[in-house]
């Protein structure tokens, strides 16, 4: 029986690289209400989580946290559990 020779492609994810939550925007959620989950989720004070629910409302999108790969995770689910619309990006 002939060998195949296939290649491995092996894509390594340091997990120790800090890693983005992001929240973007959405036609749903009052900006009220992503303020008071950006407190609730991350214990912002009042002036950080309208900072960043005016970024997510101008800009389509803010970086709400960086840090380790599995409390993004936690992050990002979280959020999405309040129905926001929040993702997990690398941080270069």
């Amino acid at each position: 029986m002939p060998s195949l020779d296939i290649p491995e492609t092996l894509e390594k994810i340091d997990l120790d690289l800090p890693w983005n939550v992001l929240v973007h925007n959405d036609p749903v959620n009052l900006m009220s209400y992503v303020t008071l989950i950006f407190r609730r989720v991350f214990g912002y004070s009042r002036e950080k989580a309208e900072q960043h629910m005016m970024e997510v409302h101008k800009r389509g999108r803010s970086i709400v946290w960086t840090g380790p790969r599995e409390q993004a995770e936690l992050f990002v689910q979280q959020l999405q559990s309040h129905l926001l619309l929040a993702t997990l990006e690398a941080a270069r």
